[in-house]
């Protein structure tokens, strides 16, 4: 463009088309716009027509396309090879220029040349064609009948000419197999270059149908379908219609399930209430089929529950899954057919007579209005005393007279009823009325010190007067505290004494006792009371001397002195052991000096305690002895031989040299 002026040199016909011419400076912009149109040139050919190469096989359909572009319209001829292609019955040049053959067969192969031809010049282009044997496929096996979970392989195998490359795919109903996403039930093989495996594995119900195995060539696309199916459990039954309900039936219908290629040998009812464990099969009279619906009554229901229903079908390969549950239904009431169990007494205050059973579940109360009628006599009368008990979940009954004795046997009878009428008693048992709370306080109550923490609490009492004790309550606080904060310990039983531990030391305790059973306590006992011994000696026995002569070793040590608040010393324990040894020997003496045995080789840990009436007061210093057999060993020598070991043949020699002075 030189000057606003565009010039197009060798104009074509791609030239044509509107042009649009654009000025512009810094006020604005205008535009202008122009069409060409070419009336006259030379025939042309797009470059995707101008040489191409056409495979079909024989017997199709070959159609190849001849459109020139030039002014005027060019004139087309057609060629093959050198000859002029004449028209006939299977071949027809189009109106478009295309030229069209039928049924092409291989006398059809070769070159074409198509020529577009005008005023302006002339232009042409080739096209091969090459016509292949028809591709082949076989499918097989073409009819499959499996079971769920077994697996099955599907072969494709494609007869088609050698030059010619294959490609295979697979569907289901119609629709590509997802090889990524069908849980690895299906694979695709490709063991040869002409056939094509599908593998599937673990089959189920949903991958039953009709196969497809489809093979693309350059020259054709065939396929061929195989049909599988599948065997299986049996698909859940229509939704369970109630139809009919008394007290202890219902009579149900359902639509027939699928018996996924194998015949349904029996439908199973279940049944869910609030009172079960999920869900459990119901006891049922022989199915009845009426047209395209099944049948059949639940019996032995209980009445006035509510339950809802489904069914499972069952085939010989298994059981399927169950059909929808049906509305929740409630049987119609009825008398209460259940007697309450367990009927027994149980313990109270004097003069009652308590009366105990095991309630009766709702499953079984048959109906609102449920209660219970409580009949006692006493043993060997006639006539029964009848109560009401209006509460379904009562578990027990209290009926009081003073003129009642206690332990008085009466025979008693627990029944039922609801707003349908009267139900069953229970068996007849014979029970007591109350024995009451123990009448007297244990006698002969003594407290007695035992140690600085313990305190020995002894009574005794008289079974006439007590009844039936379950135990004793032994009440005690400090000397200070008021007997409203005392603390309380229990025995159970026929105990007559008790140690009671945890106490402090030094100190005065009171105490009471009292029987108690299942009705209550009884009056507590006279007060008694105790001090508990003094503490031990804190003060460790000292300055020990030992002298060892053959297999026993002479101790000595300073006497103890209590401190004011402590035990007097009542004499001294000496510990001792061999080492290694967890257990201790004790040597008691009343003089600060003993005489231990060393009987056995080696070293041995002692050590000496101050004994009072308090307990074992602190621990001495640990001293350690050697035992050897023979000769004089005293407390001067012992840090020598604490540190003698056979390991060191040096402090060995100087021991032996020390001790063979002493010998």
């Amino acid at each position: 463009m030189v000057n606003g002026v565009l010039v197009i040199h060798n104009v074509n016909q791609s030239d044509a088309g509107m042009y649009q011419c654009l000025a512009e400076n810094k006020y604005g912009a205008i535009y202008a716009s122009a069409e060409l149109k070419i009336l006259a040139s030379a025939p042309t050919f797009a470059l995707n027509q101008l040489k191409k190469t056409i495979i079909v096989t024989k017997g199709q359909e070959v159609v190849i396309e001849c459109k020139p572009q030039g002014s005027p319209k060019p004139t087309i001829f057609w060629k093959k090879g050198d000859k002029t292609v004449r028209e006939n019955k299977r071949i027809a040049i189009l109106p478009d220029g295309s030229l069209r053959v039928l049924n092409a067969s291989k006398s059809d192969e070769g070159k074409y040349v198509c020529q577009g031809e005008n005023i302006f010049g002339s232009a042409e282009i080739i096209a091969s064609v090459s016509v292949k044997e028809p591709t082949r496929i076989e499918l097989t096996p073409k009819r499959t009948e499996l079971t769920v979970g077994e697996s099955v392989v599907l072969n494709c195998k494609a007869i088609h000419d050698a030059s010619l490359d294959v490609t295979f795919y697979w569907t289901l109903k119609g629709q590509p197999i997802d090889f990524e996403k069908e849980g690895g039930h299906f694979e695709s093989i490709r063991a040869q270059a002409s056939s094509a495996d599908l593998m599937i594995r673990n089959i189920l119900l949903m991958h039953a149908g009709r196969y497809g195995c489809r093979v693309q060539t350059t020259a054709d696309s065939v396929s061929d379908e195989a049909e599988l199916l599948v065997r299986g459990p049996p698909g859940p039954p229509g939704i369970v219609i109630v139809e009919e309900i008394t007290e202890s039936t219902a009579t149900l219908s359902w639509s027939p399930a699928a018996d996924n290629h194998s015949p349904i040998s029996s439908y199973n009812l279940q049944a869910r209430s609030p009172f079960s464990l999920g869900w459990q099969t119901v006891k049922t009279v022989p199915e009845i089929i009426t047209g395209d619906m099944e049948s059949a009554m639940a019996v032995d229901l209980n009445p006035w529950v509510e339950y809802e229903f489904r069914v499972v079908a069952t085939n010989p390969i298994g059981t399927g899954d169950p059909s929808t549950p049906s509305r929740m239904i409630r049987t119609n009431e009825a008398v209460p057919k259940t007697a309450p169990t367990n009927v027994s007494g149980r313990s109270g205050r004097r003069h009652e007579l308590v009366i105990a059973w095991e309630p009766v579940s709702e499953e079984f109360q048959n109906g609102e209005g449920f209660g219970y009628i409580v009949a006692f006599r006493p043993n060997g009368t006639r006539g029964w005393k009848e109560k009401m008990v209006t509460s379904s979940e009562a578990s027990k009954f209290i009926y009081r007279d003073e003129s009642v004795p206690p332990l008085t046997p009466f025979e008693v009878k627990v029944g039922v009823y609801n707003n349908k009428g009267d139900g069953p008693f229970s068996q007849i048992v014979v029970i007591c009325s109350a024995e009451g709370e123990p009448s007297a306080a244990p006698t002969d109550v003594k407290a007695t010190s035992v140690s600085v923490s313990e305190i020995l609490v002894a009574w005794k009492y008289i079974k006439e007067s007590l009844g039936r004790p379950q135990g004793f309550e032994i009440g005690y606080w400090k000397d200070m505290e008021q007997e409203d904060a005392a603390e309380t310990l229990k025995t159970r039983g026929n105990e007559s004494s008790i140690i009671l531990t945890g106490l402090e030391g030094n100190t005065l305790y009171h105490f009471t006792v009292r029987a108690y059973n299942a009705a209550g306590y009884g009056p507590p006992s006279s007060e008694v009371s105790a001090t508990t011994k003094k503490s031990p000696p804190s003060q460790a026995p000292s300055n020990l001397r030992w002298e060892q002569q053959g297999s026993q070793v002479s101790l000595g040590w300073e006497p103890v002195t209590p401190l004011a608040n402590e035990s007097e010393v009542v004499g001294y324990k000496v510990f001792y052991r061999q080492e290694g040894h967890s257990s201790s020997e004790v040597i008691e003496t009343q003089k600060p000096q003993a005489v231990v045995p060393l009987p056995d080789p080696g070293v041995y840990i002692i050590e000496v305690r101050a004994h009072s009436e308090g307990g074992d007061g602190t621990a001495s210093s640990q001293i350690r002895v050697p035992s050897y057999s023979g000769g004089k060993i005293t407390s001067a020598q012992s840090t020598l031989h604490t540190f003698c070991t056979p390991s060191s043949s040096v402090t060995l020699f100087l021991a032996l040299m020390i001790l063979s002075t002493y010998w």
